[in-house]
């Protein structure tokens, strides 16, 4: 009886020990997933008025300055002027004029990264979405805020040939 006492209880001391060394239940100095999580949604809010609007700015403000972008079936874009060839690329080659995000999870500790995943929808000039899929998207916390740091996302429909 005393012996199974004695596992138990070193049993016990075994697992607050592993789950203490993993972090479990403890948070960073300065984590905030909440401040992440509401910045998140402001820009996501937003992200598709750029296109709405032609107004490429908007969509530039979305990213941080050392971002890449990785869409399904081209080349990465990375730096400074990837938001703004992606912005290109979607706006005057694609059509793209209105979108939709919906945000299913978002992981991370809150301090400088945190992963956003959800899907999205893309609308064109007259309204009718013509794209759907899903997205993860790295954020940084920057000096000017929560910026989408890497961005990949990926269709759920075949591509036309």
């Amino acid at each position: 009886m005393k012996r199974n006492q004695l596992l138990n209880a070193l049993t016990m001391i075994i697992m607050l020990i592993v789950l203490y060394s993993c972090g479990a239940g403890t948070a960073k100095p300065g984590a905030d997933l909440e401040e992440a999580r509401k910045a998140i949604a402001a820009s996501n809010a937003i992200y598709f008025e750029a296109f709405a609007k032609g107004d490429s700015s908007i969509f530039i403000d979305r990213y941080a300055e050392d971002c890449c972008i990785m869409a399904p079936e081209a080349p990465q874009l990375c730096g400074p002027i990837a938001p703004l060839e992606f912005f290109r690329i979607a706006y005057n080659g694609i059509g793209l004029r209105n979108g939709k995000f919906t945000t299913t999870a978002i992981y991370g500790d809150g301090v400088e990264y945190v992963t956003e995943e959800g899907l999205w929808e893309s609308f064109d000039a007259s309204g009718k979405r013509f794209d759907n899929g899903k997205f993860l998207v790295l954020w940084k916390k920057t000096a000017k805020g929560w910026k989408m740091y890497r961005d990949s996302f990926s269709s759920n429909n075949k591509p036309q040939s």
